[in-house]
């Protein structure tokens, strides 16, 4: 099922979107190649996602909730494969190439004050600064849309701890953390858009305690979620509950106001995002913002690395495919940290 909301270009794109914009880092084709046959490099992505059927197939006919799921997970892993296996064969058809949620939910949510905690015993901004955006990459890991990464989390599970501990060296493959650091010291945002992830402790371990963060130094934030169900990615209605779950009794984050926290629809349903398709509800909240964050492998790296914005911008993730990590010269499972000034 596709969202029915209406879309808008992202008004913080630098301007005219329509000419300089492209929901894509990696060039799949050119002008010459002929339409209806896939390139090498869409045929390599293809054969990636062909090779994650498996793996969505099994935890969906695992799901306990859902009524005949055995049935529907393999009707689900045919049509899906079958759909691929068309794009091999014409890139132009159906318009081109593109619950244990609720358990790993929990387990973050039980983890989130310590979290905080130990963010806010650092006294040193630039080193807590780091820590936060570390904190983001270790959550950032915790993604179904990785066939590899799902064959290790249904093996051995994962330990946020532990992924923030096993974080690549720096330099990373692409690394303006000393850079935003030292903005960070000497600025603080009126507004920031983050578009999120996945869920589990990729939001609640990753990115509320840096939204918490920006709300504590002054900043309002938007929290800019999907509209509807992709693989693991947290919707905006999933996300509103969890931040109400993770309220202190006096309706506050840890001890900050969060008032200044807006949970918006992004009129996306996918687990990659087209800034120039956004819900007109986000694009009326994000018009004065000056600071936007793409976080994640799909929405952060794939699609929007190169983005302009009319503000600063953060582009924020783990490279998760190998066929990422080889176009952009690094390791499997290194972090992307892109700082743009306006």
């Amino acid at each position: 099922m596709e969202s029915s909301s209406p879309r808008v270009p992202f008004p913080l794109l630098q301007a005219p979107a329509e000419s300089t914009y492209r929901a894509c880092t990696m060039q799949y084709r050119f002008p010459s190649d002929d339409p209806r046959k896939a390139t090498p490099l869409e045929i390599q992505w293809i054969d990636l996602y062909l090779k994650s059927v498996p793996s969505f197939k099994q935890r969906a006919e695992s799901d306990t909730t859902v009524p005949d799921a055995p049935a529907k997970a393999e009707k689900f892993a045919q049509r899906y494969t079958s759909i691929l296996e068309e794009f091999k064969k014409n890139p132009e058809s159906h318009g081109g190439p593109p619950d244990c949620i609720d358990e790993e939910n929990a387990k973050a949510m039980s983890l989130f004050e310590g979290v905080v905690r130990r963010n806010d015993e650092i006294e040193n901004n630039e080193k807590r600064a780091e820590n936060l955006i570390r904190g983001i990459l270790a959550g950032n890991i915790f993604d179904l849309g990785s066939a590899q990464l799902v064959e290790v989390f249904a093996k051995d599970g994962m330990s946020f701890l532990g992924s923030f501990q096993n974080l690549l060296s720096r330099p990373w493959v692409i690394d303006d953390l000393d850079t935003f650091k030292d903005k960070w010291t000497k600025k603080s945002w009126e507004k920031a858009v983050i578009f999120v992830d996945n869920s589990g402790a990729d939001i609640i371990l990753g990115i509320l305690p840096f939204a918490r963060e920006l709300l504590r130094r002054g900043t309002k934030v938007i929290l800019a979620a999907n509209d509807m169900p992709s693989i693991n990615d947290v919707t905006y209605l999933e996300l509103v509950e969890i931040i109400n779950k993770l309220k202190d009794e006096n309706g506050k984050l840890a001890g900050v106001d969060v008032s200044d926290l807006l949970v918006v629809n992004s009129g996306n349903d996918m687990p990659v995002i087209d800034l120039s398709r956004v819900s007109p509800e986000l694009a009326y909240m994000a018009n004065d913002a000056d600071l936007v964050v793409l976080e994640g492998n799909g929405r952060g790296i794939e699609t929007n690395l190169y983005a302009q914005m009319k503000c600063d911008s953060i582009k924020v993730g783990m490279v998760k495919h190998l066929e990422v990590a080889q176009f952009f010269g690094g390791r499997l499972y290194d972090c992307v940290f892109k700082f743009n000034e306006a």
